[in-house]
């Protein structure tokens, strides 16, 4: 009401903050419009394909750095190295060597996240109980019994915590390099209302960027709680 209020009165201008009633039809002319879907789909697209090839990639790695330790000192400096870099100023360079299509906002989207997955499951691996793991070999379980019985359900709740952060990171990398350049996307209609300071449909497309977070993030929880589901805590 103080927002209504406030942008109707003019103490702010509708320019820099519409009001929820401007923004409200926005959003209503917005899911009525036949341009919207296009645009929602690539940005999904780009954000879950991203997601998947980072978190497969990254349990990957993770298992070969938590296996030899060779390997950790060798390769997680530069991990880490190449993590700490912005990755807003990497989006013109990915532009550059992929092109405008689809393939620089995948890629974009599965650099930023990553690292939440690598460092997560890494954590996983490493916080195994010491005698579960001598149990183990004192009943000479092979390696592969060893990680597929005990490492990787022990290790599960930090991989989902990693899947999670990484979830939503993927979303901002694809936004950032659809920014940056695209056809399609929830970033190009941004962009596009921005140029017309058409401020209601830009707010109505936050919304609808932060609704597709909330899906995607709930998505993840929900299959948390399927695949981890001795990891719940009762309420009672």
């Amino acid at each position: 009401g103080i927002w209504e209020r406030a942008s109707r009165n003019g103490l702010v201008h509708q320019i820099i903050l519409p009001a929820p009633s401007d923004i409200f039809v926005a959003m209503r002319d917005l899911f009525t419009s036949t341009f919207l879907l296009p645009h929602l789909w690539t940005t999904l697209y780009e954000t879950l394909v991203g997601f998947v090839i980072a978190s497969v990639v990254a349990f990957v790695v993770a298992v070969l750095l938590s296996n030899f330790a060779f390997a950790r000192g060798v390769f997680y400096p530069y991990i880490v190295t190449f993590q700490v870099l912005p990755k807003v100023a990497l989006a013109p360079i990915f532009i550059t060597w992929l092109g405008f299509g689809l393939s620089s906002k995948i890629f974009l989207a599965a650099t930023i996240s990553f690292f939440p997955v690598l460092v997560n499951t890494l954590a996983g691996f490493e916080s195994v109980s010491e005698s579960s793991s001598a149990l183990m070999r004192a009943l000479v379980a092979s390696r592969w019994q060893i990680f597929s019985r005990l490492s990787l359900p022990w290790s599960l709740p930090y991989v989902f915590a990693g899947l999670k952060t990484s979830l939503t990171l993927a979303l901002i990398g694809a936004i950032v390099a659809e920014f940056e350049g695209a056809e399609r996307g929830l970033a190009v209609l941004i962009k596009s209302f921005s140029y017309q300071f058409k401020m209601p449909q830009v707010f109505a497309v936050l919304f609808v960027l932060g609704a597709l977070g909330l899906l995607l993030y709930g998505l993840m929880e929900y299959l948390e709680r399927r695949i981890v589901y001795w990891n719940r805590v009762d309420p009672s």
